[in-house]
């Protein structure tokens, strides 16, 4: 299952990318494309390090992965599409979540960190 819900991620972040690089260039500013592609770039990111996570999964049963790859997933959703929404044309108050889906990220790693040197004992 992590590894085809990363798969899936992957996938629509191609589709994102695609989209930003040739649907959205007529219609945003080039702020709103920056945004775009900051979102884009940190959605791959995470999304291969769910790829990573559901390999662990598999290579290190005894690693729990569960808790961050749930960070990594819900701060896809809002750092990645608060974003998307700015991007599209939202309020510009989404960038005041912006950060929240960052810090999810963050913690991701760091749980990841903190399970990986607790479990290598």
């Amino acid at each position: 299952m992590w590894i085809a819900i990363a798969a899936l991620n992957l996938a629509l972040a191609v589709i994102l990318g695609a989209f930003g690089a040739h649907g959205l260039k007529t219609y945003a500013s080039t702020e709103q494309l920056a945004w775009w592609h900051t979102a884009t770039e940190y959605f791959f990111y995470h999304a291969l390090g769910l790829l990573a996570l559901g390999i662990l999964a598999k290579v290190a049963p005894q690693l729990p992965i569960k808790i961050s790859f749930s960070l990594f997933q819900l701060g896809i959703i809002i750092f990645c599409g608060s974003l998307y929404l700015m991007s599209l044309g939202a309020p510009r108050i989404f960038g005041a979540i912006t950060p929240i889906g960052g810090t999810l990220m963050i913690l991701g790693w760091l749980v990841l960190a903190w399970n990986a040197f607790k479990y290598s004992k």
